[in-house]
């Protein structure tokens, strides 16, 4: 612990990174006044917000690997910055927004979800060296802060007023706490094979899923996350067959060796 002290001590003598530092501030800023917007009663305002700070969160991290400029002071900022924006910020927004009437089980659902996003953090930072860079190990907490924008603007977008499936909204929150912590594996989208040579027709593809998305943007925005958030479950069910084959092979293959 204390040679962690030393080491960072002598990296802040040396200075830090500016420039993606810079996108983990706007990310905070855009959080913080997400949170405002919030207290202010503008809710449609808060989501996009929210939003635009997850964008400023992707591109950090983005800007400090193809410039080299990573760092333990980065990776704590970024941390601190992610459980305002995508913590405090959504669960504030959704209380707000909804989950008030529920008096006790609200506020309860909109802390389970701040706690459950610092919890994902804080395993995610223990375990960014030991697991696989292709898969997040639990629903990123940023993913589930854009799942309750998409939710707060799908609503807008139809003029349903939040009481409209309030009951739905209070379990979503408590499935995105759930799932944050979970082991449910998630794709990470970092695969160095999505930037290499790929097949004429995944263009296509990519040029088609554009257009959709800009004929019914927020209908779309909202299908997407969805789909993300379900896709940890999705493959968990699938590949469960798999895993118990495996798991009862091993189980054998002990018994055998113990006799």
């Amino acid at each position: 612990m204390n040679g962690e002290k030393i080491d960072m001590t002598e990296s802040m003598r040396k200075g830090i990174y500016i420039l993606p530092n810079l996108f983990t501030t706007g990310s905070l800023f855009a959080g913080f006044y997400g949170m405002v917007a919030t207290m202010n009663g503008d809710f449609k305002s808060a989501a996009l917000w929210i939003l635009v700070s997850s964008i400023f969160d992707g591109l950090d991290g983005k800007v400090a690997r193809l410039t080299g400029t990573s760092s333990k002071f980065g990776v704590e900022y970024d941390s601190l910055a992610d459980l305002v924006s995508f913590g405090v910020a959504p669960g504030l927004l959704m209380y707000k927004w909804a989950l008030q009437p529920f008096g006790r089980l609200g506020w309860l659902a909109a802390f389970l979800f701040v706690v459950c996003g610092a919890l994902r953090l804080a395993r995610f930072n223990v375990q960014v060296n030991t697991v696989e860079n292709k898969r997040f190990v639990g629903l990123p907490i940023p993913a589930a802060a854009s799942m309750v924008s998409a939710t707060v603007l799908l609503f807008y977008h139809f003029g349903w007023p939040s009481s409209y499936k309030k009951v739905a909204i209070l379990a979503l929150i408590y499935l995105l706490a759930f799932l944050m912590v979970s082991s449910f594996r998630y794709y990470s989208f970092k695969d160095p094979e999505l930037i290499k040579r790929q097949p004429f027709a995944f263009l296509v593809l990519a040029v088609l899923l554009f257009i959709v998305i800009a004929a019914e943007p927020l209908i779309m925005l909202f299908v997407i996350f969805i789909c993300y958030t379900f896709s940890g479950i999705v493959g968990f069910l699938m590949t469960w067959p798999r895993r118990r084959r495996l798991e009862k092979a091993i189980h054998n293959k002990h018994s055998k060796d113990e006799k």
